[in-house]
């Protein structure tokens, strides 16, 4: 019988830490957080950037109070769709909480999830983060709805979606940096 290579062993190995739940997380997390290492996303060319009609986002905060967003009505708008058990997502937050830390005044940001509210705040807590993530109050709007996350929009102040993202990637680069200086007119 011929003896298994050290690629084999190591595939194997591979292969059974994805299969267990405890294990996969974290490596799932681990190989997005190479893609956010990589990558860092552009502004649509001006073709494909959607239009939006002005509307307000109906939208309710974890200790359930309202907490509407003004989409398109002079302020620009970073919408975040996620989740704690989504890897990639996990991998991208802490790029988006360095964005919210320096822009959270001037951009309205918006971290929407389907989840538990206990779930979310114990998630929140134990990694530091202080973003506005809120919870859904009424369908997702049609332009902006996907079914992949995480998918991320920066749309300007008129409602046109200047950024759309699908996957994991680096919120904090400074080419989104200059794109928001840009849209804020800072």
């Amino acid at each position: 019988m011929k003896k298994p290579s050290l690629s084999t062993i190591f595939f194997s190995i591979f292969i059974i830490l994805m299969i267990v739940p405890q294990t996969r997380m974290p490596i799932q997390e681990g190989i997005s957080k190479i893609r956010v290492a990589l990558f860092s996303p552009s502004a649509l060319d001006e073709d494909q950037q959607t239009q939006l009609e002005p509307f307000t986002y109906r939208l309710i905060a974890l200790d359930g109070t309202p907490a509407d967003v003004e989409i398109g009505k002079g302020k620009v708008t970073f919408i975040s769709y996620w989740a704690t058990w989504c890897p990639p997502c996990r991998a991208e937050l802490p790029s988006i909480q360095e964005l919210y830390t320096d822009y959270g005044q001037m951009v309205d940001f918006v971290l929407i999830t389907n989840e538990n509210p206990d779930v979310i705040r114990k998630f929140l807590n134990k990694k530091q983060f202080t973003l506005p993530v809120v919870l859904p109050q009424m369908e997702t709007p049609a332009a902006l709805l996907e079914r992949t996350i995480p998918t991320n929009y920066v749309i300007d102040k008129t409602g046109k979606v200047v950024i759309k993202e699908q996957g994991a990637t680096d919120w904090s680069s400074d080419k989104i940096r200059e794109t928001l200086n840009l849209l804020i007119g800072a």
